[in-house]
């Protein structure tokens, strides 16, 4: 598909992840509550898949792109990851949000009346932007280089994150029923997290393709988003009810299994 404008490609690998994301919220048809064990090492995973790919997938390739330019070569990825951080360090400080497990009096952000579920919707798709950008980006990388590596290391950052989705959904889906909400409600919201992913993906893939030069700072800039949300929110969240090994074990098979996705696909 490297001869196909690189939009197409990134629209539909998130249409995928979005997808997965609507197959961990559609598990809440199937049970009210799922074992938090079993929920804490899913998160774990989550966390593991995001950190090996923002090195496997996005700051190596964007160190490797960067060695043909005028700068040393580790520089456009330092910035680009350092801004990435502090973007999603900005929106976290401005946009109302709340985290699974917390209550809407421990929300962040300016401070408003809106609804827990409205917040905690919110929290899940900030951190999904990144996720769809880097997948955007990824695929107009490709499609950049002409490089048939790029785009099946592309296609596995697609599967690894949509793999990493699924856990969100739930996540997302069974507090809510656990409240009360109907399960067609859960499963509304806990789905409608990721649908931002779709859009973040058209935008990353449209942006280096418009600003070829800027590819190496997307690359690292959606690396840096995603490592930010990975220590600010999903590690944490996976720590915090005693079962810490258990997570801890989660989040290194996530990384061997996004290590093994680009390896083995890249």
């Amino acid at each position: 598909m490297l001869n196909v404008h690189p939009a197409l490609p990134a629209l539909l690998a998130t249409l995928f992840t979005w997808g997965v994301t609507a197959l961990g919220a559609a598990t809440i048809y199937l049970t009210r509550t799922m074992n938090r064990k079993l929920l804490d090492a899913m998160l774990g995973f989550a966390g593991g898949v995001m950190i090996a790919a923002s090195f496997w997938s996005l700051l190596s390739p964007a160190i490797e792109m960067a060695e043909s330019g005028p700068l040393p070569s580790w520089l456009p990825a330092l910035i680009g990851f350092g801004l990435g951080g502090l973007f999603l360090a900005a929106v976290d400080k401005i946009l109302p949000h709340v985290h699974l497990f917390k209550t809407a009096d421990e929300a962040e952000g300016v401070r408003t009346n809106w609804q827990r579920i409205i917040l905690l919707v919110l929290a899940i798709t900030m951190h999904n932007i990144p996720e769809g950008l880097a997948v955007g980006v990824a695929f107009g990388a490709a499609w950049l280089q002409q490089s048939e590596v790029l785009f099946t290391a592309a296609v596995a950052l697609a599967i690894g994150i949509g793999l990493q989705n699924f856990p969100e959904g739930t996540a997302v889906a069974m507090p809510l029923r656990g409240e009360g909400f109907t399960r067609r409600r859960a499963f509304f919201y806990g789905q409608l997290s990721a649908a931002v992913e779709p859009i973040a993906g058209v935008i990353g893939a449209l942006a280096v393709t418009i600003a070829q030069p800027l590819l190496p700072y997307a690359l690292s800039f959606a690396a840096g988003a995603m490592i930010f949300v990975v220590i600010e929110e999903v590690i944490p969240e996976s720590q915090t009810n005693g079962n810490s090994d258990l997570a801890t074990l989660g989040t290194m098979v996530g990384f061997g299994v996004m290590m093994l996705l680009d390896v083995a696909l890249g």
